[in-house]
C-alpha cells in the first residue's frame, strides 16, 4: 500500500515584486498562505541497487519525467541521504494546473514526506519547522515556492521567494478559490512585468528599498494579528463558532489593517492580458456589498483568484456571484500551521 499525503495549496496575500536583476531573478516580498484544498501524491519506495523513478498522474498536463518538480525532489533527496531506492509516485490533480496555487511545488514536498515514510526515515511527529529547515537549501533547488510547503501556515518569502521565514499565524478564514479555464505562463508574467517596469524606469536598486520596507510591514502587521493571550489558533486552529469570525473573534485581518494596503504586482501585467480575470477579482471582491471579501486577489501569477470572508454565508454568496459567469470556485479555508502538518500524512503514518 503506499504512502499517501496531503499536497495542500497556497495564496499569496500580498506579492511585490522588485526590477529585473543581472542574475535574471527579481527580488519580492511576499506573503504565502496555505490552504485546505491539497492534490493527492501516492508514493511506494523500497531500497534498490539502483534508482529508478516512475511517475503517473490522472492528469496529462503533468509531466511524467524529470521536469516535474515532485521527480526532481526525489531524485535530489535520495543523493542528499545518499541512498538509492525503486520510486513510483501518482499524483492525483485537484488543483489547476498553471493556477497559482503552488501545486507543483507542494507536490515536490509531499513526494518528500511520502519517500521518507516509505524508507522508514524520519517521523511523522517530528515533521514541521526543524524537519523542514533541513531540506530548505535542496527545495530551493526545485523551485522558488517549494520552500513554503516545508513550512507552512503564514510565510514570509523573500529573495525569489525561495528565502522563507515563519510568521505567527491567524486565525482561519473562509476562502473562495475562482480557477477559470484559463492558463497564466508565469515566465510570460515576468517578462510583461520587465517590460513594465523599463517602461517606467524602475531598477532593481531602486526597488530593493520598497521591498525592504514591505518585509518589515509584512512582519509587523502579522505579529499584531495574534489574538491576546494567544498564539493565532487557539489549541484546534479553528474558532469555537464553526469559522465565523465576528465580534470578538473578527478576523486579524481586519483588525490590524492588513487588507488595506496588500497587493498583487502581477494584476499590473496579467489583468491588462486577461481582462476576464480582472471582472472575476471584482465578483469575489463585491465591494459596498453586506458579503464583501476581507481581501480578493489574484494568486501569484494567477490565474487563480481568491476572497477571504467573515463567514462560511459570505463564501458561498461570492460562489453564487460567480455561477452565471460560469467560472468555477471551490470553497475552503487557510490552513494554520500545526493543521498543516497535522493533516498531510493520511496513510502509513510512522
Amino acid at each position: 500500500m503506499p504512502t499517501t499525503v496531503c499536497s495542500h495549496s497556497k495564496i499569496n496575500l500580498g506579492l511585490y515584486i522588485g526590477a529585473p536583476r543581472p542574475d535574471g531573478f527579481h527580488a519580492l516580498s511576499t506573503v504565502y498562505q496555505t490552504l485546505e484544498l491539497h492534490d493527492l501524491v501516492m508514493v511506494t519506495a523500497r531500497p534498490a541497487a539502483r534508482t529508478a523513478l516512475r511517475l503517473t498522474s490522472n492528469d496529462q498536463r503533468v509531466p511524467t519525467d524529470g521536469r516535474n518538480t515532485a521527480w526532481k525532489m526525489v531524485v535530489l533527496a535520495l543523493e542528499e541521504l545518499g541512498l538509492t531506492a525503486l520510486v513510483d509516485i501518482h499524483i492525483e490533480k485537484r488543483l489547476p494546473v498553471q493556477g497559482g496555487l503552488g501545486a507543483g511545488s507542494g507536490n515536490a514536498v509531499a513526494a518528500l514526506v511520502g519517500l521518507e515514510t516509505e524508507l522508514g526515515i524520519g517521523s511523522r511527529q517530528v515533521r514541521g519547522l526543524e524537519w523542514g529547515a533541513r531540506w530548505l537549501e535542496t527545495a530551493a533547488k526545485v523551485g522558488s515556492d517549494v520552500p513554503l510547503f516545508l513550512i507552512g501556515g503564514a510565510i514570509m518569502g523573500v529573495d525569489h521567494g525561495q528565502e522563507v521565514s515563519a510568521l505567527p499565524d491567524i486565525e482561519p478564514v473562509w476562502c473562495v478559490v475562482a480557477t477559470p479555464q484559463i492558463g497564466v505562463s508565469t515566465p510570460e508574467a515576468f517578462r510583461d512585468w520587465d517590460a513594465l517596469c523599463a517602461a517606467e524606469g524602475l531598477t532593481a536598486e531602486a526597488s530593493e528599498d520598497k521591498l525592504n520596507e514591505l518585509s518589515r510591514a509584512y512582519a509587523s502587521a502579522f505579529a499584531g494579528a495574534i489574538p491576546e493571550g494567544g498564539q493565532g489558533t487557539g489549541s484546534s486552529g479553528v474558532p469555537s463558532n464553526g469559522g465565523d469570525l465576528a465580534g470578538p473573534q473578527e478576523s486579524a485581518l481586519v483588525r490590524t489593517g492588513i487588507t488595506s494596503w496588500i497587493q498583487n504586482d502581477f494584476e499590473r501585467v496579467v489583468f491588462p492580458q486577461y481582462p476576464s480575470l480582472a471582472e472575476i477579482k471584482h465578483i469575489l471582491a463585491a465591494q459596498g456589498t453586506p458579503e464583501a471579501a476581507l481581501h480578493a486577489s489574484l494568486s501569484g501569477s494567477g490565474s487563480a483568484l481568491f476572497g477571504l470572508y467573515r463567514t462560511r454565508g459570505d463564501a458561498e454568496a461570492a460562489q453564487e456571484r460567480l455561477r452565471p459567469a460560469k467560472v468555477r470556485s471551490q470553497l475552503t479555508r487557510t490552513l494554520p500551521r500545526a493543521s498543516y502538518w497535522r493533516e498531510m500524512l493520511l496513510s502509513k503514518a510512522d
